[in-house]
């Protein structure tokens, strides 16, 4: 436990120090000051907007980091070769994974919580109350930034940062589209295209499924019972990915 934790804050005190993270934090701060622009010069409710567009950014940034400091994890080790002199320790190859993991993880819940602070400051601004019902649609895009960094943890496992970076780009678009593409793809006759369709549909993650930004926003109800499926849905398919990066990187040879 005690090797994980020490990866974990050295990957964490990296993170923080990466240009990468501090770039796409201070355009998602600048999204959410431009969510208040917007919504000012918008026929409609403001505040709406500014919910919506803001929970957007909260998602689109996080996912950004998620997969531009997450596919370097493992790939710049082994270029600066630092990974010898930490498995050299009495560290196994989890825990190495495990402590990167947890580490990222803990940047991306600081980004969130920054941005979450902004979002309801201007919220508070316009209103003189602080939206707790957006924490409903937050609390699943933590989620989802989970699953997200699982799968760039995977694929940089054996990928260099580019293609980690395309495949988990690719993840993420397709786990948005899978429902909507299997509706598109039932009126088509092309049966190997209706095969493609399937096997993504059920092998891609569902990320629709942690979207409840609509619904937030709006004031529509959501049951808890579909709320705690969807986490939990989220949750399983996490802990699926990340034990495959774990398989995958024990029997890498690493050279």
């Amino acid at each position: 436990m005690k090797q994980i934790i020490t990866i974990a804050v050295n990957t964490f005190r990296e993170s923080i120090r990466d240009k990468v993270f501090y770039s796409l934090l201070f355009f998602a701060i600048l999204m959410l000051g431009f969510s208040m622009v917007l919504g000012n010069l918008t026929i409609g409710d403001p505040v709406k907007i500014i919910k919506d567009f803001g929970l957007g950014s909260i998602s689109l940034f996080g996912t950004l980091i998620a997969i531009f400091v997450g596919i370097s994890l493992v790939y710049k080790e082994i270029e600066k070769k630092t990974i010898y002199v930490i498995l050299a320790k009495p560290v196994a190859r989890w825990q190495f994974l495990v402590g990167k993991y947890l580490g990222l993880l803990l940047t991306l819940v600081i980004e969130v919580g920054v941005m979450t602070i902004g979002l309801f400051a201007l919220c508070y601004f316009y209103t003189g109350r602080i939206p707790w019902e957006l924490v409903k649609a937050i609390v699943p895009i933590c989620f989802e930034l989970q699953l997200i960094l699982a799968v760039a943890l995977f694929f940089s496992t054996f990928a260099t940062p580019f293609l980690s970076g395309v495949f988990t780009m690719a993840v993420f678009i397709i786990g948005h589209l899978t429902g909507d593409l299997k509706i598109l793809v039932a009126r088509s006759e092309n049966a190997n295209l209706k095969t493609i369709s399937e096997i993504l549909y059920y092998t891609m993650p569902n990320l629709e499924n942690l979207n409840f930004k609509a619904q937030v926003v709006h004031g529509l109800a959501i049951p808890l019972q579909q709320l705690s499926l969807s986490l939990l849905y989220a949750a399983s398919y996490t802990v699926v990915v990340f034990m495959a990066a774990i398989i995958i990187f024990s029997r890498r040879d690493i050279r």
